[in-house]
């Protein structure tokens, strides 16, 4: 009568899934997956051994066997997805450096209020839904309104354009300011005008997650950004 060889027990139990927290996935993955490897040939072949070596009167009970090797696939297919996973993120990483170093020196219209003065100049991107009269006020960090002009708006889109002068002809120091309108139309009624800041992505911030782009002091996402303008057009 044949021996039947027992399964060792490092075999039963299915190995734990690698971690998905920290930047040791990919390593952790690949160390799992070749462990695994190891483990499931090894339990092939004690399975195949104990299947040919069983007594014909007592035939061993496969299912339990079967539910192991069933755990070992679902495991296997598991960590392939991880790795896949992996691959993809780095995929889309390398996507969005390279979408975001394309910015580098082009003018873009954000979304925001505020923008920055830079050498006696800040734009802004006005949409008006229709025809009105509009006060336009800029102001400074500390809430002070450094310039105040009225306009009359057409319906549709606007370039707002500030030489940094208040009313008064001074010139006031580069650095972030804020716009804010009150209009109205015709009939005299309140509507609102839509206002972007506008600038020059200076940099790009490859170490961030995502990509920010400097525009003066501020920083922005690629995702926050409406548009690219083109000379003086918006």
């Amino acid at each position: 009568m044949s021996v039947q060889p027992t399964l060792p027990s490092q075999v039963v139990s299915a190995p734990a899934l690698p971690s998905a927290k920290g930047g040791s996935t990919t390593t952790t993955s690949s160390t799992s997956s070749a462990s695994l490897a190891s483990n499931f040939q090894t339990f092939l072949t004690l399975l195949t051994t104990q299947l040919q070596n069983q007594n014909p009167l007592d035939p061993l009970d496969t299912n339990q066997f079967t539910q192991q090797l069933v755990q070992f696939a679902q495991v296997e297919q598991q960590l392939k997805q991880n790795d896949q996973l992996a691959a993809l993120i780095a995929i889309q990483k390398t996507t969005q450096a390279t979408q975001a170093l394309n910015f580098v020196g082009s003018k873009v219209v954000v979304d925001g209020t505020t923008t920055a003065l830079d050498r006696g100049s800040a734009t802004w991107s006005l949409t008006s839904p229709k025809n009105v009269s509009a006060t336009v006020n800029v102001i400074n960090k500390v809430g002070q309104t450094v310039y105040t002009g009225n306009f009359n708006l057409n319906a549709g889109k606007h370039e707002f354009v500030w030489d940094g002068k208040g009313n008064d002809g001074v010139q006031w120091p580069d650095g972030e300011y804020k716009i804010q309108i009150v209009a109205k139309d015709a009939a005299g009624q309140s509507t609102v005008v839509e206002s972007d800041s506008q600038g020059v992505v200076d940099s790009v911030d490859l170490t961030a997650n995502p990509p920010l782009l400097t525009i003066g002091t501020q920083t922005f996402t690629v995702d926050q950004i409406k548009r690219i303008v083109k000379g003086n057009s918006v």
